[in-house]
């Protein structure tokens, strides 16, 4: 990613070095949302949610944080003695990551296959499954994935379901999706942040049911949900 275009990154470089920071997310019916801040990328363990702490704690061996921000999971699990390596495309987050003392390699989730080693354990989390892009696209993330797992690995992935909501704006972005034949959750967005934009990405929501469909073909299998009620879960997901 050109480091011009990195929002995300720039917010995470600013919160390290004590700046305010926030993101806003723009998709492409013309929605806009903005962030409460960039605390939550930066959230000691105790402040996570449940099924979040409940993936880390199930972590074992090798772990690798796909989508790994600023390296919020990677710090606890570093801490219990796990060799822990990040990919993320943001340069910005993968700077603040090593300013940390963490191993993070600026990598897109499909380009994986090329880390050296297995992992034991990949991590998913803060609704990363989104990162597989798109229905046609999840098949080859998963395949690179399963390319770097353990035989016995387990990859945590957290996503949520899109229709629980009653916003209006969401629910017709959902129907506009269905109409052109997409699953409901596949959003089309970029993040904004001060003078910087992140070029236009897929990014997919899915229910429990649409990630058991979206695996289906690939080397995974989801064997568990880890979720609450509000419609935001961890899929368990095994070779």
């Amino acid at each position: 990613m050109d480091p011009d275009e990195d929002a995300y990154g720039q917010a995470m470089l600013d919160h390290y070095e004590g700046r305010e920071a926030w993101e806003i997310i723009e998709r492409d019916d013309g929605w806009v949302g903005t962030s409460q801040g960039t605390d939550l990328y930066f959230a000691p363990y105790p402040e996570w949610a449940d099924r979040q702490q409940a993936a880390v704690d199930r972590a074992t061996g090798r772990v690798l944080d796909v989508g790994c921000g600023a390296g919020r999971a990677m710090v606890p699990l570093e801490a219990r003695g796990h060799e822990t390596v990040g990919v993320d495309v943001s340069p910005g987050a993968v700077e603040v990551c090593r300013r940390r003392g963490l191993d993070a390699r600026e990598r897109d989730v499909a380009d994986v296959g090329d880390l050296t080693g297995e992992f034991d354990t990949l991590l998913m989390l803060g609704n990363n499954f989104g990162l597989v892009g798109t229905r046609e696209r999840a098949p080859e993330v998963l395949s690179e994935l399963a390319a770097v797992a353990a035989d016995d690995a387990v990859l945590y992935a957290e996503s949520r379901d899109p229709t629980a909501t009653d916003d209006e704006d969401h629910l017709a972005y959902h129907e506009r999706n269905r109409e052109r034949g997409r699953l409901p959750g596949a959003l089309r967005i970029r993040v904004r942040y001060r003078r910087y934009a992140t070029p236009w990405f897929d990014y997919l929501l899915a229910a429990p049911d649409e990630m058991r469909t979206l695996v289906a073909d690939t080397q995974w299998t989801l064997t568990e949900v880890i979720g609450d009620e509000t419609g935001d879960y961890v899929g368990v997901l095994e070779l």
